[in-house]
């Protein structure tokens, strides 16, 4: 449910909770929002995807060896999950899910225009999937992609297949044991 903020800025809100803020303040183009991307490290990717499968009543969209992708409708969300040894950071990365390499090539330029640090991959391979994206990080380390999806890939990533699965879904200046897709 699409809902309009304090200052004009539009939401989306699943029950009484925001989810996402879309780019309208000082923005003179709408950025075109698909849904929110969450990423999480998981332990038993069987047990996590029997988990999901129950508590959204779907199966996983996308199943590949210690990965898995529920692209869901009802909430909108694009959940994806990589098996991690534990330790004690679940989050992977954030992201938002956009229509176009217009909608990331827009975002970029607002970034820049903001002062913002930014990382750009276009067609690269990520999560068994080509996509173009823009990377940033906030205060506290947290990293955002805005990106789209333009087809299906046969690997994780081409530095995954070489045995480095942190490579996937972080920007290169910042590929961590702990990160991917």
């Amino acid at each position: 449910m699409a809902g309009l903020l304090s200052g004009g800025r539009k939401g989306v809100l699943l029950g009484p909770e925001l989810l996402f803020i879309s780019y309208t303040a000082n923005a003179s183009k709408t950025m075109k929002i698909l849904k929110p991307h969450v990423s999480l490290n998981v332990t038993n990717i069987d047990a996590s995807v029997a988990f999901y499968e129950r508590m959204f009543g779907v199966a996983a969209s996308k199943r590949r060896p210690g990965y898995a992708k529920f692209d869901l409708e009802s909430p909108a969300l694009n959940l994806t999950m990589q098996e991690r040894a534990p330790t004690g950071i679940n989050a992977s990365h954030f992201g938002v899910q956009v229509a176009s390499s217009v909608d990331v090539q827009e975002a970029k330029s607002r970034f820049e225009n903001s002062g913002l640090k930014i990382f750009t991959e276009e067609d690269v391979e990520c999560c068994y999937a080509l996509q173009d994206k823009v990377w940033v990080e906030d205060p506290d380390g947290n990293s955002w992609e805005v990106f789209v999806v333009k087809g299906d890939a046969d690997a994780m990533s081409p530095r995954a297949t070489q045995g480095d699965k942190a490579a996937c879904c972080v920007p290169a200046s910042k590929s961590a044991p702990n990160s991917c897709c």
